[in-house]
């Protein structure tokens, strides 16, 4: 029996699909494995039992990655589960900034007792008329889920769609509509396009890429949108940029005391996500992460770990190793598994960075004995019997 919790709500259309060999617990250091949304993790003390952490959306800057891989907790996402949502909001973002919507419907508000708001609205409605966002440019950093979704459906609005993304996948790549232009010198995007949108993770790298010196390189009166993380943004500079003119509208998904109430920008609480779809898409990808985890040993969108697979097993015994990205590892556990007097019948392994998995599929069950001999190895950060 396996033991799940949530750390925050988590749909229930996607805990339905773990089986009866598991049960919810509240108790968290009761848990094989644990279900979060926005819950910091940073200040929580990870319990032995754990193994894997499931983060239901795609930004995991409230787990901390490295000290759960040093414990051999692996940490998945779910990339692509909310893209949708996101890219309707980011749409919905461009047009609201294109036309003063916002502006128009407070006005209307705030004419109720009038009995010629019908009239006076003909004479005011110039004041927030806008303009049309077909044929504008529109410049992606980051085609990744969320990126891709975004051009395409920019380009069957009329945009002229140019995309940087130098680490680009191949299955991105081919979902991408071939009238978007790739531009390979991001400055490009700043200094040529009417709109621009970042989608890319918050890294050391991208911190701060929306800086000064990249504001100072666009066009007077562009729209900058920012539904990834408020931090790739220097605010302070973007604020300077708003009330000067250069910048006509910051719309952006994360609101901060930088930000919240600046004239030109249009700030939403944290919805890109929050559709009951996209909260939907993301519970059942990371119950089906999990379960393929803790059954079968597998690896898929992990943000800490290799990604690894090998199916179901069908040998008499699997065991997973969780260890250091450090030479003449595989040499060991072949050494303990072989005085130990078994047969190996399949084997992968896998490295990311610092950090490595072993799947080795055995002809005979493994044993206690074997598991303390492979722990005992130095770089060994965990050992599971996975059948």
């Amino acid at each position: 029996m396996f033991q799940y919790s949530c750390l925050n709500p988590i749909a229930e259309i996607g805990l339905r699909n773990f089986s009866a060999d598991y049960e919810k617990t509240d108790h968290l250091e009761e848990a094989d494995a644990v279900l979060v949304r926005s819950a910091k993790m940073h200040d929580m003390e990870l319990p032995d039992k754990l193994v894997a952490v499931a983060r239901a959306g795609a930004g995991v800057n409230n787990i901390p990655l490295e000290l759960c891989a040093e414990h051999g907790i692996v940490v998945f996402n779910t990339p692509g589960a909310n893209a949708n949502g996101v890219k309707e909001l980011v749409l919905a973002g461009m047009l609201l900034a294109s036309r003063d919507i916002v502006g128009g419907v407070e006005w209307v508000k705030s004419q109720e007792d009038n009995p010629e708001v019908g009239k006076l609205a003909e004479k005011q409605k110039k004041k927030f008329a806008g303009c049309e966002i077909s044929g504008k440019k529109l410049g992606i950093i980051g085609l990744g889920a969320i990126g891709q979704l975004v051009a395409n459906a920019a380009t069957h609005l009329g945009m002229d769609v140019y995309g940087y993304d130098p680490y680009i996948s191949v299955d991105a790549a081919w979902n991408l509509s071939r009238t978007i232009h790739h531009i390979q010198d991001v400055n490009d995007i700043y200094s040529d396009c009417d709109y621009i949108t970042i989608h890319v993770p918050l890294l050391e790298s991208t911190k701060g890429m929306i800086s000064r010196d990249a504001i100072s390189l666009m066009k007077e009166g562009v729209v900058i949108l920012n539904f990834a993380r408020d931090t790739l943004v220097d605010e302070a500079a973007l604020v300077e940029a708003l009330r000067s003119g250069k910048v006509k509208k910051y719309v952006t998904d994360f609101a901060n005391p930088t930000v919240a109430g600046v004239p030109g920008t249009l700030i939403t609480p944290h919805l890109g996500a929050s559709t009951e779809e996209a909260e939907d898409n993301c519970a059942i990808m990371a119950v089906k992460e999990i379960r393929d985890y803790l059954e079968n040993g597998n690896i898929k969108n992990s943000v800490n770990y290799p990604n690894c697979d090998m199916g179901m097993c069908s040998a008499e015994g699997r065991i997973a190793i969780n260890h250091r990205n450090i030479v003449n590892m595989i040499s060991q556990f072949t050494k303990v598994i072989g005085e130990a007097g078994v047969n190996i019948s399949d084997m992968t392994n896998k490295s990311k960075a610092n950090y490595a998995y072993t799947l080795i599929d055995l002809e005979s069950p493994a044993n206690e004995d074997m598991v303390k001999a492979l722990e005992a190895i130095d770089g060994v950060l965990r050992v599971r019997i996975v059948k």
